[in-house]
């Protein structure tokens, strides 16, 4: 059985699928600063300085009474919150990832089309009165002597 893990963690396919999981995990950590620090707050500044991180609902108050002015006072305070300001945030970073990974293969599937080779240009022919194989050059065919 060991062997044949080997054989299995050893072939190209499950390193390259390492380095595409390593690589997205850097990647998504760029999104979310993107995110976070230069896309929302101009987002926030249009709409009257709203902070998404700060936005949530109070489901049941904590310890202490609110009103809270930040998440981070509610959630100390042992409040239970509904944070939709960071879904809104995981949603916009989750729509910035797909786009990328959409150019991405979109390109990869453009230098594929690229690299096929254009279809051979036919050598054959069929005869239109037996229907046999012919070459695409005879001017009589073969089989049935006919001109073509």
């Amino acid at each position: 059985m060991f062997k044949e893990f080997k054989e299995f963690a050893i072939k190209g396919n499950v390193v390259d699928m390492a380095v595409g999981i390593i690589i997205g995990a850097a990647f998504g950590t760029i999104v979310k600063s993107l995110v976070s620090d230069i896309i929302m707050p101009p987002i926030g500044l249009l709409l009257g300085n709203v902070d998404f991180s700060n936005l949530f609902i109070v489901l049941k108050e904590g310890a202490q009474a609110g009103p809270f002015a930040t998440l981070a006072d509610a959630q100390s305070a042992g409040a239970v919150t509904m944070n939709y300001g960071l879904f809104a945030n995981t949603v916009i970073s989750f729509v910035i990832v797909a786009w990328a990974v959409f150019m991405v293969i979109k390109s990869i599937n453009r230098l594929k089309r690229e690299e096929e080779a254009p279809p051979a240009e036919p050598t054959t022919r069929e005869c239109p009165f037996c229907f046999s194989t012919i070459a695409i050059r005879a001017t009589r065919c073969p089989n049935c002597t006919s001109q073509l």
